[in-house]
């Protein structure tokens, strides 16, 4: 069984930063799919997805619904920084904090997880 956390660091704002997102969903649906450890973590401007996956009518909606139940956090400081701390929250997802208000990078290569960027 793999052991994997994938970390969305894409921001919302370009045709890039989108196809990074939707990857990066599809790699943790791959992995859920497969029944392995995965977890998908929102992190540097990716907080800012959050809000925006959860529309509805986001043509990503579908596939965020489908690994939602894998999201493991988002970064508290950067959901701060970039200004949409209070709706992640509200849209249920854990901040992660556990290193200077930044998840643990380190935590999670120590208890043997693979750590994927996009």
């Amino acid at each position: 069984m793999a052991k994997v956390a994938i970390i969305v660091l894409a921001d919302t704002d370009t045709h890039e930063g989108l196809g990074r997102v939707v990857n990066a969903m599809e790699a943790v649906k791959e992995f859920k799919d497969a029944h392995d450890d995965v977890q998908l973590i929102f992190d540097g401007a990716g907080p800012k997805w959050i809000p925006e996956l959860e529309k509805p009518d986001h043509r990503a909606h579908g596939l965020y619904v489908a690994v939602k139940d894998r999201i493991s956090g988002a970064c508290d400081f950067c959901a701060g920084a970039f200004g949409v701390k209070d709706q992640v929250v509200a849209c249920g997802v854990k901040l992660a904090g556990e290193y200077d208000g930044h998840p643990s990078f380190k935590k999670l290569v120590s208890q043997g997880y693979q750590v994927i960027t996009f």
